[in-house]
């Protein structure tokens, strides 16, 4: 939406000369860089994405424990308030309703004007505001001041997606997009189950239930730690992927993929993949939220027993996402997505059938297999976007609203028919992102193949040697240097 006009033409971009990878790690600038401009970072090798893939992965596991944290502080004020079921729904509606209008507004407008780093730099910063404003919320145990807060912290999670996931998806060599940020949000993954155990056994272990002191202390030592961390982000030097450097990227692999620039209204892959990661995080986030009650619904156990079984699934999703990204190494990206999916549509249709710890164990199968999705859906749907990268992953990160239906209509069913027949209405919304992958599959393999199987950034001396010839968008495209047919060099895959 803003930040359009921030998107460069092809033709401009061919015309300009190509930074080597080289001069992508050496301008490595805190100002922000122009989106229309080429910075060459698009090609960096393996080795040269080690340094910033490690440090945003580090984000993405603080992240990950101020998450899962934040789950913990959240409960707490919910009980010291007495919020019923319903002011709750409240709560989910002003958290992801944040995800609704930051990334096709703001957020997406930072990281195409400022670029990745200003936008990391800014995300924590709301944040931090956000975990601020807890406090006078606690003071005065307002009801309308906690979900102001919790939209604020939305605001800044929202905006760290919109910059996270797509700088982990393009910073380094085309063919292992997929894999970076699976295993980036693996520890994500770990800071969520990481958090919860020390909260209650640290934290919080003598406290009363009416007390929020402790809950007010913790709010303000987490803005002060996401504070930190912008700082950190100013001092770091990070390579910036513009959206030039993407549509060269897509012109070069062109002969692979078989790549036509289009409008963004033309760009159905990406429609379609928006729908479904809208679809799939309201389903995912409706299991979650009703996870415990189900538990004590299907085997008959206590709170505290069901809570087990949910730390437990939770473990089960953090391997699922090492699980999945070690299988990236050997299997296409788009085959994963369709077994894991495939998977949950299984074990969810199981989990509202059977009873007892059975149902349990099913529903906690869930879990596992939801673990890659979210990540999954996210590169294979801005593959090939080329110039349009930036915008098309905000939609994408926008589509997480979808965690603010899901839940409210799952506990209602839940109400009146049992939380067995309830996980109908994740198993909808599964069925919505199971025919993505399979769309993908039939339609869109070789453009995503391609990727796959492209050398850019790969070898570091191929890559040096490639930012040194400006022909080599036509030699990638079946072209050689002289005009005459070429032969498009295909790469096994790893």
């Amino acid at each position: 939406m803003f930040g359009k006009k921030e998107e460069p033409e092809i033709s401009e971009v061919l015309s300009q000369r190509r930074p080597s990878t080289a001069e992508a790690m050496g301008n490595q600038h805190r100002k922000s860089v122009s989106n229309r401009g080429l910075t060459g970072a698009s090609a960096l090798t393996v080795r040269q994405s080690i340094y910033p893939i490690a440090l945003v992965t580090l984000l993405f596991f603080l992240w990950g424990f101020a998450y899962g944290l934040l789950d913990v502080l959240n409960a707490k004020f919910q009980t010291a308030l007495g919020i019923t079921a319903a002011k709750a729904g409240g709560l989910q509606g002003a958290y992801f309703g944040a995800y609704l209008v930051g990334p096709p507004t703001y957020s997406g407008w930072f990281v195409r004007k400022l670029g990745y780093r200003w936008t990391f730099i800014i995300g924590l910063c709301i944040y931090g505001v956000g975990a601020l404003m807890f406090w006078p919320s606690a003071v005065y145990r307002s009801f309308g001041g906690f979900c102001g807060s919790l939209f604020i912290v939305g605001s800044g999670l929202s905006t760290l997606e919109t910059s996270a996931n797509p700088f982990i998806a393009t910073c380094g060599p085309p063919r292992l997009s997929e894999f970076r940020l699976e295993l980036s949000q693996s520890f994500q993954a770990v800071g969520s189950v990481i958090a919860p155990l020390l909260a209650s056994r640290v934290f919080f272990d003598h406290t009363t239930p009416n007390d929020l002191s402790k809950v007010q202390w913790t709010y303000l030592g987490l803005a002060a730690f996401v504070f930190a961390l912008a700082v950190v982000f100013f001092f770091s030097p990070l390579p910036e992927v513009t959206d030039a450097d993407m549509a060269l990227q897509a012109e070069q692999c062109a002969g692979l993929t078989g790549y036509e620039d289009k409008p963004m209204r033309k760009q159905y892959k990406l429609m379609f993949g928006v729908a479904a990661q809208f679809c799939y995080v309201g389903a995912q986030v409706g299991v979650a939220a009703n996870f415990i009650r189900y538990a004590q619904e299907s085997a008959g156990i206590g709170e505290a027993a069901a809570s087990d079984r949910y730390a437990i699934a939770q473990g089960l999703f953090a391997i699922g996402r090492f699980a999945a990204a070690g299988a990236m190494m050997f299997t296409k990206p788009r085959l994963v997505l369709l077994i894991f999916m495939t998977a949950i549509m299984i074990f969810i249709s199981c989990a509202m059938g059977v009873k007892g710890e059975g149902g349990v164990a099913m529903l906690s199968l869930v879990l596992f297999f939801e673990s890659c999705i979210f990540p999954t859906i996210f590169t294979l749907a801005i593959r090939g976007l080329g110039r349009h990268t930036k915008r098309g992953s905000s939609w994408v990160v926008a589509s997480v609203s979808g965690g603010a239906l899901f839940p409210a209509l799952t506990g209602q069913l839940a109400d009146h028919k049992g939380y067995h027949l309830a996980m109908g209405v994740p198993l909808a919304g599964f069925f919505v992102a199971f025919a993505y992958p399979i769309y993908l599959n039939l339609f869109c393999r070789r453009e995503l193949d391609g990727f796959s199987e492209t050398r850019i950034g790969y070898d570091e001396n191929a890559a040096e040697r490639e930012g040194r010839r400006p022909t080599l968008v036509h030699e990638e495209k079946g072209v050689s240097a002289d005009g005459s047919d070429g032969q498009i060099e295909r790469v096994e895959k790893l």
